[in-house]
Formats: C-alpha cells, structure tokens, sequence
C-alpha cells in the first residue's frame, strides 16, 4: 500500500498538494551585490511549508551549474542568473504570472 498524503486524502504517487501551491505562490527573483563586488540571485517568496526548499535549491544549482544555498527563507545563487531562475521555475511547475524578476 501506498502512503497517503495528510492534506488531500490522495496516494503520495498521485498527490497535487505541491503543485497547487507552486502555482500560488509569488515569488521575487533579484540580483544582490555582496562583498567584494560579488553578485548573487535571490530567489524569495517560496513557501517553505508547501515546497521542499532543499531539493528545489538542489535542482537550480544543478540546472544552473553554479553554488548556492537555502537560507533565511530564501535561496541565494552564486552569479547572475535571474532570466534562468524565471524559465527553471516554469519549467517546474511555479506559475508564470506570479514571478517576478527585478
């Protein structure tokens, strides 16, 4: 038997919780300057509750083949990559109008 998910009453393998959340959500992507001229993208709005931050920050680095990390309910990239932060997010399942690249 398959485990069943507590918030819909559906199968694990057939479960929508997470992506109806993806799509509600409202997410800002922007580019922070830190020490030394370093620039990062700054994914924030992200539900942690609702999305597994961990495995999403996981995925983006690995797309975007650079470092990076989850904190402060938000994920930081190591360079500029806020137009393919945008496309990597659509390309998951997060809603198109409710990202917002500044």
């Amino acid at each position: 038997m398959s485990e069943i998910c507590e918030k819909c009453g559906l199968p694990k393998d057939i479960c929508v919780c997470e992506d109806i959340a993806r799509e509600k959500q409202t997410i800002t992507i922007k580019q922070v300057e830190r020490r030394f001229g370093k620039i990062i993208t700054l994914v924030e709005g992200v539900d942690p509750k609702s999305v597994d931050l961990k495995e999403l920050t996981k995925q983006l680095k690995q797309k975007l083949a650079c470092g990076g990390t989850y904190k402060n309910r938000a994920i930081e990239l190591q360079g500029r990559h806020s137009a393919k932060v945008r496309d990597e997010l659509i390309k998951l399942g997060f809603g198109q109008d409710s990202i917002e690249v500044r």
